[in-house]
């Protein structure tokens, strides 16, 4: 496998639209380089005969069961003591500006 040049790096950072220093792309390619040789290395692995495994804990849902529970007060009964509404709605203030 290649190592990565300093133009891949400045690639790379230009489509991740990050603005890097000369200092960051040399430690950048570096670093980039052994993640690739350890790619390389988990690509070489012998898995012949082992089942691909998409989890490990053994867990088949953990998920809890939904639980419907009645306070006794209707949807109406909330709104007639909320603030503001609209409609079947209760109205706030905008978040977002």
């Amino acid at each position: 496998m290649a190592d990565l040049t300093r133009e891949d790096v400045l690639k790379l950072a230009r489509l991740a639209r990050l603005t890097i220093t000369d200092e960051e792309v040399e430690k950048y390619r570096a670093e980039l380089n052994e993640i690739l040789k350890y790619v390389e290395q988990l690509q070489n692995a012998d898995v012949e005969g082992l089942e691909p495994t998409s989890q490990v804990t053994g867990l088949k849902n953990v998920m809890a069961e939904d639980e419907i529970v009645d306070y006794g007060v209707s949807p109406d009964d909330l709104l007639k003591i909320a603030p503001a509404t609209e409609g079947r709605h209760v109205k706030v203030k905008r978040m977002i500006s």
